[in-house]
């Protein structure tokens, strides 16, 4: 089959995009807004974009609170959402009002960070403390601003629990990262295989 996005012409009961650019990791963006409220949300638009320097992407469909606490204190956290914190991490995704913490309506514990002032989940496996690079309001071809934005972060800070360390490195099957496929469908890395690049 084939259709063109513009006339979404597929024919499907459900739009098929986000289950073809799949399985895409989950980053549970922990914030604090102006007056310190903390405030921690998931969004499946996310993932590093380069390693010298590290730097992390997650987009929101939405200027939602997560955005607004970025461009107003320059900091956030990406806490893993792994298996055992699915639940909760399914509860802080609902809609609920800007004084509402999602730590608090979750059940989670926050934890201090080293390099910045947002706090990250205390059960999450890894977390990476970030300082805002930029946030962009994307647009289409036709130059129309959408209703969605890109947030960009440099890590300056990365939490590992040693419990997901070994031979040096670390087991992802140890504590099964979540990742978001299409529809309301969820996915959780329990193997993997390696593969060397060939020698030219």
């Amino acid at each position: 089959m084939f259709y063109e996005t513009e006339k979404n012409n597929h024919g499907l009961p459900h739009n098929p995009f986000k289950a073809i650019v799949a399985p895409r990791p989950i980053g549970w963006i922990s914030t604090l807004d102006g007056e310190g409220r903390a405030n921690l949300a998931p969004y499946s638009f996310f993932n590093c974009v380069c390693d010298r320097p590290p730097i992390v992407m997650f987009s929101s469909t939405g200027y939602k609170d997560s955005v607004a606490n970025v461009d107003a204190t320059g900091e956030f956290v990406c806490n893993m959402a792994s298996w055992d914190l699915k639940d909760e991490m399914n509860v802080s995704s609902a809609a609920v009002p800007h004084e509402t913490s999602e730590f608090d309506l979750s059940g989670l514990d926050m934890a201090p960070c080293r390099l910045v002032k947002a706090p990250r989940v205390a059960k999450a496996v890894t977390a990476l403390e970030c300082k805002h690079l930029q946030t962009l309001h994307l647009k289409g071809l036709d130059g129309a601003e959408t209703d969605s934005y890109m947030v960009m972060g440099q890590v300056v800070g990365v939490h590992i629990d040693d419990s997901v360390i070994v031979d040096g490195r670390v087991d992802v099957t140890r504590y099964k990262p979540l990742s978001r496929l299409g529809y309301m469908d969820y996915g959780v890395v329990t193997e993997v295989f390696q593969m060397a690049r060939p020698k030219v």
